[in-house]
């Protein structure tokens, strides 16, 4: 790890990590991890595209967009309301108002909780109001909820909106405390506060919010080793890394405390296999906090969708944040 990236560049390396993670892991969505030793024995080492979709090198997937639709209403948001702003925009991208797509077209790819969350938004109008519901504790709001660290300085706001953005589309407790612990670690690790202490603060989080599987789900993240589980194809983890919410927040966990280069600790998130786009998004988005844009390599950096967008976000809310 770098150590000494400065804020505009642990901001950038927040979002450019989430959308270099994305695009990395794309190419072997869903494989497992005895096809990806077979593939790429030593991981997969570039953003080629490809995959179940057919994804364009670098192009954003769900989760990219849905961060990026997040971080706009951050940038400009139609009144006050944050909250509605982002459902706002993540009804656009589900509609075809988005870049890189004919106009109308669907998604490529949507998970079913964004999908009926999303709808019921679009019937009732009311974002506080449109979860799936309880029991729906996949990944798609913690892949997308990092705007709200690099763009909100007050605590008890970030941790509100943190909230309520992910009950959008997933207001599970364990996703909604899981997007608010996650984000204070991305907090602190953006003011350069040592991973070990920034995780601390998560788990006060998690703590506050009365949510025991985050604690426990940040606890198993402090006990896992990327490159082990890289290397053995063994997963201690409740879903074996498939899409659980707990999952990625626990391997997000493990991912900062690897005191490795940014690159290697996220070829071997996406070498463990299964949900590696967003699996390496979400850890992305922490190493790329803690390390910042420069740790992110520039073969990496060159082709991603958004690269110059992100870039220059994080300038903007470096300048003063919201």
């Amino acid at each position: 790890m770098t150590g000494r990236a400065g804020r505009e560049d642990r901001i950038a390396g927040a979002l450019l990590g989430v959308h270099a993670g994305d695009a990395l892991g794309a190419t072997v969505e869903f494989s497992p991890w005895t096809a990806i030793r077979a593939r790429y024995p030593d991981g997969l080492r570039d953003i080629v595209g490809g995959g179940p979709f057919g994804w364009p090198a670098g192009h954003a997937t769900d989760d990219t967009d849905l961060t990026r639709a997040v971080l706009l209403a951050y940038l400009a948001p139609e009144g006050d309301d944050i909250v509605r702003a982002a459902a706002d925009n993540m009804l656009a991208w589900l509609d075809g108002r988005w870049p890189g797509r004919e106009p109308g077209a669907p998604p490529r790819d949507i998970g079913a909780a964004t999908l009926r969350g999303l709808e019921r938004y679009r019937r009732c109008g009311d974002p506080r109001a449109s979860g799936a519901g309880q029991g729906q504790a996949g990944n798609g709001s913690l892949m997308r909820c990092i705007p709200t660290a690099v763009a909100v300085a007050d605590r008890t706001r970030r941790i509100r909106e943190s909230a309520e953005i992910s009950a959008i589309t997933h207001d599970d407790e364990r996703a909604v405390a899981a997007c608010a612990a996650y984000n204070e670690i991305a907090a602190a690790l953006i003011a350069q506060t040592p991973a070990a202490e920034a995780i601390a603060s998560g788990l006060a989080c998690a703590r506050e919010l009365g949510c025991k599987p985050v604690t426990e789900a940040i606890a198993i993240g402090q006990r896992i080793r990327p490159e082990t589980m890289a290397i053995t194809g063994t997963v201690p983890l409740h879903d074996q890394g498939s899409g659980f919410v707990l999952d990625s927040l626990s391997l997000a966990v493990a991912a900062i405390l690897d005191p490795r280069p940014l690159a290697d600790v996220l070829v071997d998130i996406v070498r463990i296999g299964n949900d590696t786009d967003t699996n390496a998004a979400i850890a992305g988005g922490l190493l790329g906090a803690r390390d910042g844009a420069s740790a992110i390599p520039q073969r990496w950096r060159a082709p991603l969708q958004f690269g110059p967008e992100f870039t220059g976000a994080a300038a903007a809310l470096a300048r003063g944040t919201c």
